[in-house]
């Protein structure tokens, strides 16, 4: 049978009983956020070194149709985060968010392994690049029920008054992935050399990805569920069901993908396109040092950016920082000439606005919708809305840029990004018909163990 465990803050004594409780909560959130590290880890890993395996998998006497072979490739992997959203969000919803974690992780961890000893096109043929499209798809599938099924559970376990601040975390570990792999990236160059790095040395940031996923997975053997959940309401039928959500919550759905556009395309965008931008104007090592320097940055930024969004409102929180992208972020990107300074002014002007945005974002959607539907609810807009715009974007963001007409893709980034605050303004006023009362402070931190 389960045990429940007192909160961590239902009592200022520092008794043993609440000591212990404040230890299963950290282990539980730190188990929950990481896993956003090591898909970060392995998606800008992707990104930067995507000119390298390109030629490998895709080879072409011109390296930008190479280039463009290895981006359809992540954006066919995005592509099926639906189905992700679908399955995992399912699982968790009617099984519990530690299994649907589980899974997601094993399949993450499978696909970096599957990436890191896949042969190239000159040894195995048309298999290479089909062994690759597989572990991406498996990523992309891990991917798409990882987010949801975390963020459910994170927004179970935090205190009323501080969402943004646990929602932070989840930009701080984005962040921190993005600065190992840039670190990681930069010191295989300079150890190994460029020459080495383009011939097999882009395996290893990969392998790397794969153990990261193997700790974690043994961190969540040991994840608690959530009290929410295990008091959550409604019928075996309406747990999960893709109906419900669609149907009785349709209007909570269209809000999130209003909201999550702007992110799915600035992500596809700025933690994909821009490396490779630079690797293509550069060279790698101003591009990791580039990279190194902004995720350091945001690194720094990410609890203070969660904790000013609790206090100032997600709504006035996310109008500033759109108000900042759309005066930086177009003269940004248009400006980009392979120096240090404009990739970093460039890479930034897109990641701080995707922290900002991350931070509010579990908190907003947590509230839309009740907890037997809360996984596959946030799971299937975030998903659906990634794979169309996220997905897309660094193809058609360097196709675009060979033909002179990167205004107009950045002119469309501003627009999906401008739809972000007034869905905030309308996701306030909306609550899901089903939803339960929030539930007291014992409960929102209290964890269940499953033994």
């Amino acid at each position: 049978m389960p045990t429940t465990l007192p909160s961590p803050e239902a009592s200022s004594k520092a008794s043993p009983e609440a000591t212990g409780a404040k230890k299963a909560h950290r282990r539980a959130v730190t188990a929950t956020v990481v896993g956003n590290f090591v898909e970060s880890f392995d998606w800008l890993g992707y990104g930067l070194f995507a000119p390298l395996l390109a030629p490998h998998f895709f080879p072409s006497s011109n390296p930008v149709t190479s280039l463009i072979g290895a981006f359809t490739l992540l954006g066919i992997g995005v592509l099926v985060r639906p189905l992700g959203g679908i399955l995992l969000g399912r699982l968790a919803d009617r099984r519990g968010r530690r299994p649907a974690l589980m899974l997601a992780i094993s399949l993450m961890t499978a696909g970096s392994f599957l990436i890191g000893v896949t042969p190239t096109y000159g040894t195995a043929g048309l298999l290479a690049p089909l062994i690759l499209l597989i572990a991406r798809v498996a990523q992309g599938i891990s991917s798409g029920g990882e987010w949801p099924a975390a963020a459910a559970y994170l927004m179970e376990v935090a205190p009323p008054k501080r969402k943004s601040l646990y929602g932070s975390l989840f930009s701080l570990t984005t962040a921190a992935g993005a600065f190992t792999a840039a670190m990681l990236g930069g010191a295989l160059t300079g150890a190994l050399g460029a020459d080495a790095m383009a011939a097999w040395g882009w395996r290893i940031p990969f392998l790397v990805g794969g153990v990261f996923g193997i700790i974690l997975l043994v961190l969540r053997r040991q994840l608690a569920e959530t009290e929410v959940f295990r008091r959550a309401t409604g019928s075996r039928a309406t747990r999960g069901s893709l109906r419900q959500v669609l149907v009785t919550h349709r209007r909570q759905v269209l809000l999130s993908v209003l909201f999550i556009a702007g992110m799915g395309t600035v992500g596809g965008t700025w933690t994909s396109v821009i490396p490779a931008m630079g690797q293509r104007l550069s060279g790698p090592g101003t591009t990791f040092g580039v990279v190194i320097c902004a995720t350091a940055t945001l690194i720094v930024i990410n609890v203070p950016v969660g904790l000013l969004a609790d206090k100032v409102g997600p709504k006035r929180f996310l109008l500033g920082a759109t108000v900042l992208f759309a005066a930086t972020a177009p003269y940004s990107f248009l400006s980009i000439d392979g120096t240090f300074a404009s990739l970093l002014f460039a890479y930034l002007s897109g990641t701080v606005y995707l922290v900002c945005a991350t931070t509010t974002l579990p908190g907003i959607l947590a509230e839309l919708f009740p907890a037997e539907n809360r996984a596959l609810g946030m799971g299937l807009p975030n998903a659906v809305t990634s794979a169309v715009l996220g997905g897309v974007a660094p193809a058609l963001a360097t196709y675009l840029g060979e033909h002179g007409a990167s205004g107009w893709f950045i002119a469309g980034v501003l627009a999906a990004v401008l739809l972000a605050w007034p869905a905030t303004f309308l996701a306030q006023r909306t609550a899901a018909p089903s939803a339960p009362e929030p539930a007291p402070a014992l409960d929102t931190t209290s964890l269940t163990l499953v033994k």
